[in-house]
């Protein structure tokens, strides 16, 4: 009979409980980062301890949930049974009973918390695309000539903004564009009323405006359709929409924001009575300056008038000027008389020294004189040349190889290269060579050399 021993523990991990709970808690928790889950509220329990203790379901599975009280204090309203909540949560596992079960960190509303999301998700999109920056906002006129408003034509808004502008400046005129402040087909409304007034050329400039209401009535304004047709508007566009605490895509991206429909009105007129004050100033201004110029002009005439001659006296006084012109003319022309006989004579002296006969005396003398001039050169030339002539000859003479062979020397030279020998090393015993003297040349063998 065999028996079969168990394997040796030595080859085995074993955990404990806690061990294996422990471990299986920190696997999860390091592997699985902070998430969104949405789900409906269920056994909710709030401990003295201020901690929250719940269940998050949803219509086909369940899981434990945790809110410690120092996260549990940030959150806005207070779980009740079966609402419906997003939370931002960590998965985690109790040790103690090992429960899986999830730690809350945040938690909010599912349906305004998606809202939320969406908002920021295309508030944070449209301002990477550059729709809020300051550079592409449009200035409103000073004084417009025509405010096209885009609201509902029942809503307590449009009241509020037709009494402000009737009560600020009730000239200016104002066109309703109706449209839907909220629902499904609210932001197409919206859209296709700013494309209108941006082709009808009636306005230049736009409010776009509505009442307060929660974060889904105000959704309308938050639509990138309802963005991009404010950014794209030629117009400029102000938002009043809401109260003070409301805001929304269309506030960023519109030209100018108000807090409420009343203070949109406010920002696109003036004072009609700030005006008033104004004109009124200017009139005394003008009455001022037209006063001022009155006194300049009369004090201007007063001058004229002490200006101002009889015509007897304007006469004596061109008769007197008359009569020294005259006088002044004849000096003139005296003078002129004598200058010209003075320039007649002077000519006529010219004109003797210029006669042909004293010219050609003139001329004689000077050819006489220049040929006396040249004999002497060619004289002194050929005196020159004589002598350069005779200095040369001697130079020759001096330089002449032929003058001193005449002295006993004589030119030796090799017959076949004809090189003038002046070596003894250049020739041998019996070589054959040319000797010139004075009267003729010979050829000559040499004997014997010597050194």
């Amino acid at each position: 009979m065999t028996t079969t021993l168990p394997p040796k523990t030595t080859d085995r991990e074993i955990f404990s409980v806690s061990q294996l709970n422990r471990q299986a808690r920190q696997l999860l928790e390091t592997h699985l980062p902070l998430l969104w889950v949405e789900g409906e509220l269920s056994n909710v329990s709030t401990p003295s301890s201020g901690h929250w203790y719940f269940t998050l379901k949803d219509d086909q599975a369940q899981v434990r949930c945790c809110m410690f009280r120092n996260r549990n204090m940030l959150v806005r309203f207070k779980p009740q049974q079966g609402q419906h909540v997003l939370l931002r949560a960590r998965v985690s596992l109790y040790e103690g009973r090992g429960d899986y079960q999830i730690i809350a960190e945040h938690m909010e509303e599912a349906g305004s918390g998606a809202l939320q999301r969406a908002f920021d998700e295309l508030k944070h999109k449209l301002a990477q695309e550059g729709l809020f920056n300051e550079a592409h906002k449009k200035a409103l006129p000073p004084l417009p000539k025509h405010i096209g408003v885009i609201t509902s034509p029942t809503g307590a808004a449009i009241r509020d903004v037709l009494s402000v502008l009737e009560r600020r400046f009730p000239s200016i005129p104002v066109t309703v564009i109706p449209v839907a402040v909220q629902g499904k087909e609210s932001a197409p409304q919206i859209v296709k009323a700013i494309e209108l007034a941006n082709r009808c050329g009636l306005f230049d400039v736009l409010l776009l405006t509505r009442g307060g209401g929660s974060m889904e009535d105000l959704w309308s304004f938050n639509e990138e359709i309802v963005a991009r047709a404010i950014f794209n508007s030629a117009l400029p566009i102000v938002s009043g929409v809401g109260h003070e605490v409301d805001f929304t895509i269309a506030d960023f991206v519109a030209d100018l924001r108000a807090p409420t429909p009343s203070a949109a009105a406010e920002l696109l007129v003036p004072d009609g009575d700030d005006w008033l004050d104004k004109f009124i100033g200017f009139e005394v201004l003008l009455e001022e300056a037209m006063l001022r110029r009155l006194q300049q002009w009369q004090k201007h005439l007063h001058n004229l008038r002490q200006r101002l001659r009889h015509p007897r006296e304007r006469l004596e006084q061109q008769a007197q000027r008359l009569d020294n012109l005259e006088l002044r003319l004849k000096n003139h022309l005296k003078h002129l008389l004598v200058d010209y006989k003075n320039r007649l004579q002077q000519l006529q002296i010219r004109q003797q020294a210029h006669h042909p006969q004293v010219r050609l005396q003139q001329l004689n003398e000077r050819i006489s004189a220049y040929a006396q001039r040249l004999q002497k050169a060619q004289y002194r030339i050929i005196e020159r040349k004589k002598q350069a002539h005779g200095e040369a000859v001697r130079l020759l003479n001096t330089l002449n190889p032929l003058s001193t062979l005449e002295r006993g020397y004589a030119l030796v030279t090799d017959p076949q290269t004809q090189k003038v020998i002046t070596h003894s090393n250049q020739v041998m015993p019996g070589t054959t060579l040319n000797a010139r003297v004075a009267q003729g040349e010979f050829v000559c063998r040499v004997e014997s050399i010597s050194k």
